[in-house]
């Protein structure tokens, strides 16, 4: 791949050319040349665009494709493109499909199916066989096979004697083990945040106090054994308080935080909109404030879109009956570019690689091209012509959003709209 990037400012603190706009020859997937106007004497192509800005390549760190089994929600083929075209370079794969990624044999399918592409797909294997949270999966044989993680995808580890043994079991080989934050017993049947809100919709409540007891537990657990955590998607103040004075015992743990838990309260279910229904559940203004200063000082370590594809018999039924997620990969540099700096919203695009075993690209001379190109400035509302996914759940319908993702370039191949 020999292409030549025209007027592109770098938003890249590794890179010597941070915050200054330049052209970028790139000749064989490798940066060879970084300056003010450069030739094209070999006449390659070139990629003009307005208000161009490129970034190390975008990751996030929970997406959820559907195949194998629920190909009518996504398919790997069409969630890579998906991705490449909302910007993102790298994905880590959930496991919840038919079967359950519990498997090496389940691991290498889905690398292979993800080869040759833009999109660099990283499955998570399944932490229990069977994702059932009552036996520990082939966890050494899937990391092999390159699984990066474990995780029962939105399950609880019920078992507080599974989860030490998991960590305890994982340390031997550097393996990093997810565990959902949500006690079930406390949870119950609550389908929405226990406010005020569920209470005037006449909702069963999912109070903030099921999260906080399993996030305390799991960081009991975390200190005894010595492992490596990381909490997915937490939705509320007192997590991100936990987890902070977790941190400052020095304990190896991790989190994220799914951008609409940023963005939305339980006030928006108002109209039963079950594209609203997530899990955890909309919390309140006071969490989403904590969290995003959680994300501010590092608390947080990860934002994700938390990409869970849902066809439409799944969705369009009672709000009591339908299923949890909302896809996210297509909204998620506009919404945060909503909360955030455009500084500070490629610095969370773009961390939580080293957590999951990636390297760092930036964008310098010698190195191999691994980028996310983009206009900052657009301002646009968010609608079902912007979704790629096969299916259309999407939180983010309707909402106001900032910044445009032109493609992706990486793995020597180019993805442009």
């Amino acid at each position: 791949m020999n292409i030549l990037i025209k007027s592109a400012t770098i938003l890249d603190s590794k890179s010597d050319f941070h915050n200054t706009t330049q052209d970028i020859l790139v000749e064989g997937g490798l940066i060879t040349q970084i300056g003010k106007q450069l030739k094209n004497p070999k006449k390659y192509k070139e990629i003009a665009l307005e208000n161009l800005h490129i970034s190390q390549g975008w990751f996030d760190s929970s997406v959820s494709f559907g195949e194998p089994g629920f190909e009518e929600r996504e398919t790997i083929a069409n969630g890579i493109k998906t991705a490449a075209l909302s910007g993102f370079t790298a994905v880590a794969i959930n496991p919840n499909t038919k079967p359950v990624i519990d498997s090496s044999s389940d691991v290498s399918f889905i690398i292979s199916k993800a080869q040759n592409n833009a999109v660099t797909v990283l499955p998570i294997g399944a932490l229990t066989q069977g994702g059932k949270g009552v036996d520990l999966a082939e966890l050494y044989d899937m990391k092999n096979a390159g699984a990066i993680a474990f995780y029962d995808y939105k399950k609880p580890i019920t078992n507080p004697n599974l989860l030490k043994i998991a960590l305890q079991y994982a340390s031997n080989f550097g393996a990093l083990v997810c565990s959902f934050p949500q006690e079930n017993k406390i949870s119950g049947l609550g389908v929405m945040n226990e406010n005020v809100t569920s209470t005037s919709l006449g909702l069963k409540g999912n109070p903030a106090l099921a999260e906080e007891l399993q996030v305390a537990r799991d960081l009991f657990l975390l200190e005894y054994t010595g492992g490596k955590l990381h909490i997915p998607t937490i939705s509320t103040a007192k997590s991100v308080e936990l987890i902070k004075a977790a941190k400052a015992k020095k304990l190896d743990v991790s989190c994220s935080v799914a951008i609409h838990n940023l963005y939305f309260t339980d006030e928006y279910l108002t109209d039963f909109n079950t594209n609203f229904k997530v899990k955890p559940p909309l919390r309140t203004p006071a969490d989403i404030d904590a969290l995003i200063e959680g994300v501010k000082d590092g608390t947080i370590d990860m934002v994700t879109s938390d990409h869970n594809p849902l066809d439409i018999e799944l969705k369009k039924v009672e709000f009591d009956h339908a299923a949890y997620g909302s896809i996210g990969l297509e909204s998620a540099f506009g919404a945060l570019h909503q909360k955030f700096t455009l500084k500070k919203t490629i610095d969370i695009l773009s961390k939580g690689k080293s957590r999951f075993g990636l390297e760092q690209t930036p964008i310098t001379i010698g190195a191999k091209i691994n980028a996310t190109l983009f206009n900052p400035n657009l301002k646009y509302t968010f609608s079902k012509k912007h979704i790629h996914s096969k299916s259309q759940n999407a939180i983010f319908d309707g909402a106001s959003l900032k910044g445009e993702v032109y493609g992706i370039i990486s793995n020597n191949i180019t993805v442009l709209k």
